[in-house]
């Protein structure tokens, strides 16, 4: 394995399925208030287990190039591993008005043209891992392979692949996909084997495909979650280099009703990964 000060994997010329060329834009952040969670049954659940998603024709309807279209799409959206299907749709906007540009201007893919990142950060139930799942359903209709992890189960993945000694095959592999999505990142922390399989994952990707990742912690606590403070901030470095910040905030929308007012303080700032 090879850490920050190693050389990078990504470098065999292989190419995500999408179009376009990297573009280097800076690193944006937007503030907003948390939204509550759609309690509505999510969209793309039809019967028989059925997947009907807005935008998509249902089969039978439709030019046979929209059919084609239509099954691929749901076709990449089973593949992608989604814990269940949201859409953009799904949220409550009224609530979350400061985001809701950046993420409107999320939703028209060109951040996957591009090989920009995506990062959401807040505290638990705010809502990070529905936004995250409804950009990668948006991927996958725009015709981009997605999958969807969390941090814990990439690094298991990839601790298994460096065990039987095909790491550069596994990362080559994923950089065909253009689109993939690291949730929870920061709920519990690597060891230094582990932090150092994460940044192969980051760092194949740099400038060559996108990431969308979820955390509760802000970028300062990042090197509490990978054990080392250098690998952390080689790490964000990449992964801010050219993306999108949205930060939510609020309480949970689990705990509304509860009686419950707040859970243990989980700071969600943006901080130079520099400092």
């Amino acid at each position: 394995m090879t850490g920050p000060s190693g050389s990078e994997a990504g470098s065999d010329g292989d190419h995500p399925d999408r179009d376009g060329q990297a573009a280097h834009l800076p690193c944006r952040v937007v503030e907003g208030a948390a939204h509550p969670r759609s309690r509505r049954p999510a969209r793309g659940a039809g019967e028989g287990g059925g997947l009907v998603l807005r935008g998509l024709p249902r089969r039978g309807a439709g030019t046979r190039s929209e059919r084609r279209n239509a099954s691929g799409a749901r076709l990449r959206i089973r593949a992608a591993g989604f814990p269940a299907v949201k859409t953009i749709e799904d949220f409550d906007w009224d609530q979350q008005s400061a985001a809701r540009h950046q993420v409107a201007s999320l939703a028209s893919g060109a951040f996957l043209l591009e090989s920009r990142n995506v990062v959401l950060l807040g505290p638990p139930g705010t809502g990070k891992t529905d936004l995250a799942t409804a950009l990668g359903v948006i991927a996958a209709h725009q015709g981009h392979r997605v999958l969807f992890a969390t941090a814990t189960e990439w690094v298991t993945r990839l601790s298994d692949a460096h065990r039987q000694g095909r790491l550069p095959q596994e990362l080559a592999r994923l950089r065909r996909y253009g689109l993939i999505i690291v949730d929870e990142v920061g709920y519990l922390p690597f060891e230094q084997d582990s932090a150092n399989l994460f940044f192969q994952l980051v760092s194949s990707r740099y400038e060559h495909a996108s990431l969308v990742l979820t955390s509760n912690l802000p970028f300062s606590g990042w090197g509490t979650v990978f054990g080392d403070q250098v690998v952390a901030a080689a790490m964000i470095d990449r992964i801010v280099d050219h993306a999108d910040v949205i930060t939510l905030k609020g309480a949970s929308y689990r705990l509304r009703g509860r009686g419950i007012d707040s859970l243990p303080s989980t700071r969600t700032d943006i901080t130079d990964p520099a400092d």
